[in-house]
């Protein structure tokens, strides 16, 4: 992988035990008519257990791309996914589902909840898409994220600091070895961003492999990493 001045390709070697996300040589390749557009260009990466990793680049550069892909939202046109050791890339999309309901916590920018559904009943649907009895019931996780006196609110009457905290309850909903979470304090004021972050870092600290795509410098400064993707390529430019 071609360097640029002051970065290191990300590193790559062999998957360890204490790696709950790893990918290789992910391309992505989208065709409109003649044109074909290279999203993601043999970006390797891997996130251990209890580590906060940051990617960071400009609009464009495929950091989106590489969230789908991460998540099993989308499959990537070549290279490989794994999560728990388990690969969830080239799946069927319902093995797909039902792999990243088991492993995988999502926090999407546009929020990841149900607008007819209350708070509760969104981490209730969260819990039936891994089935069985859910490891933290919904009045814990909504506890743990300063929300159970708004338990039975609609989306729609939370504030935009409340909708954050609501969307990670849900994308907590089933204990996750990974959490991927796009951006998920563009929005917020300085206050809130810091709590969501420190959320995002409880969590890490509880063994979980978190990874933000950010433009937010504050989730830079307290990641233990930073992956830099420009032009569908990522580079490792912690320290």
């Amino acid at each position: 992988m071609p360097t640029r001045p002051g970065t290191a390709p990300v590193r790559t070697h062999e998957a360890s035990h204490d790696d709950a996300l790893t990918a290789r040589e992910l391309y992505r390749f989208f065709r409109a008519g003649e044109e074909e557009t290279l999203a993601l260009r043999g970006v390797s990466l891997r996130v251990r257990r209890g580590e906060t990793v940051a990617v960071v680049g400009p609009s464009g550069a495929g950091k989106s791309t590489l969230l789908s892909c991460l998540a099993g939202l989308d499959e990537p046109s070549g290279g490989e996914v794994r999560v728990d050791g388990v690969r969830i890339s080239h799946r069927p999309e319902t093995e797909r589902a039902r792999l990243r309901a088991q492993h995988i916590g999502v926090l999407l920018q546009t929020r990841n909840l149900v607008a007819h559904l209350s708070v509760r009943d969104n981490v209730r649907l969260a819990h039936s898409a891994v089935g069985g009895r859910p490891a933290v019931s919904a009045r814990e996780l909504l506890d743990e994220v300063g929300l159970a006196g708004r338990a039975h609110a609609l989306p729609r009457q939370l504030s935009g600091g409340e909708l954050a905290r609501a969307g990670l309850a849900v994308a907590l909903a089933n204990s996750p070895a990974v959490l991927l979470a796009d951006e998920p304090t563009g929005e917020l004021d300085g206050g809130t961003e810091r709590l969501i972050l420190q959320m995002l870092r409880d969590r890490a600290a509880l063994g979980c492999a978190v990874l933000i795509v950010t433009h937010s410098a504050e989730a830079v400064r307290v990641a233990d990493r930073v992956i830099a993707l420009d032009d569908g390529r990522a580079h490792d430019v912690s320290g």
